[in-house]
């Protein structure tokens, strides 16, 4: 007699999965990726290298996930996103079987039109490059088709924000709907990450409180718009000291200068935001958690978490959403 399966813990947490910037491997973590755990379902935020394993080994199963977020398309934020829907689908890995909508950014409406594409466009190539994979064992093992499965849905910026942003990334906006479930609202809001537009921060409400996430973005107005009120926020930073003194491309620092923010603009930002607890994560360059939490504390007098792959942190705010 089979016994019945436990009843999903209720509660939300966060997990990070991977707490490594990229595209390089400077040490053993893995790339950006985070989970969001509402009542035994969860929700995945970025797809750094290393998050199939990851997330196995924080018990995380596929057939409890409900929807993906992508903050933006670069390489080091999507690179596993092929590989860990092929490992998480199908009842034979308790994975995936019925549609899961992956949320992310559009085609640059300031690009040159076909230049890019956004969110949908590469998951359709995606799933396209590996046909063969997913024919045989479609045939072969009786696995519901994951062309079927894995959904893509590109954001659309609210009216006017898109002319607003002409030669402007992050516009003063107020965070807008992207999704909505029984357990969850998803916010968005546009973040300073160039020359990558758009690029999304995102808030994630349930009935026990919030977490922001930051995505890519330097120190902007529209973090703090975005994490007021939260329990929880996740925000990059760079160490520019570390990349400075490796004798790097002039290109290639200037990236991290305009594009990253430095540990005292995220404690600037958290204080303005009013949160109680910063969570560093996409963490650009080495520095001791020490030296990390140092550079926070200048600007900032809550909780500090230098974050490490696999760390749990349990919401207890006040609901934000009500039981329905």
């Amino acid at each position: 007699m089979n016994k019945p399966l436990p009843e999903p813990a209720a509660g939300m947490s966060v997990i990070t999965l991977g707490t490594a910037a990229g595209p390089a491997i400077r040490g053993p973590h893995p790339g950006m990726a985070t989970a969001v755990v509402v009542d035994g379902s969860f929700y995945l935020v970025d797809f750094g290298l290393g998050i199939t394993r990851a997330a196995n080994s924080a018990g995380l199963r596929g057939e409890n996930l409900r929807a993906c977020f992508i903050t933006h398309l670069h390489s080091d934020h999507v690179a596993e996103l092929p590989g860990y829907f092929l490992w998480n689908w199908g009842r034979p890995v308790s994975g995936i079987t019925t549609p899961v909508t992956v949320f992310g950014p559009g085609t640059d409406p300031q690009g040159i039109p076909g230049e890019n594409g956004g969110t949908g466009a590469m998951v359709e190539h995606v799933l396209e490059a590996y046909s063969y994979d997913i024919n045989i064992r479609v045939h072969d093992e009786g696995r519901p088709d994951l062309r079927q499965l894995v959904l893509a849905a590109d954001i659309e910026l609210p009216a006017g924000v898109a002319d607003t942003a002409h030669g402007n990334h992050t516009p003063a906006m107020e965070p807008f709907l992207v999704y909505e479930d029984e357990l969850v609202r998803v916010s968005a809001i546009l973040v300073e990450h160039p020359p990558v537009f758009p690029a999304f921060a995102f808030r994630i409400e349930s009935r026990y409180g919030s977490v922001v996430i930051s995505g890519d973005t330097t120190e902007c107005a529209n973090m703090v718009t975005l994490a007021t009120g939260a329990d929880l926020l996740i925000h990059e930073a760079v160490n520019l000291d570390y990349f400075a003194a490796l004798d790097m491309a002039p290109e290639f620092l200037n990236h991290q200068r305009i594009s990253h923010t430095t540990a005292p603009g995220v404690g600037r930002v958290a204080a303005q935001a009013g949160v109680p607890h910063v969570v560093l994560s996409h963490l650009a360059g080495l520095a001791s958690d020490d030296e990390w939490s140092a550079g926070v504390r200048t600007e900032f007098g809550g909780r500090i978490t230098v974050a490490a792959p696999g760390n749990r942190f349990e919401i207890a705010g006040v609901p934000v959403l009500a039981a329905r």
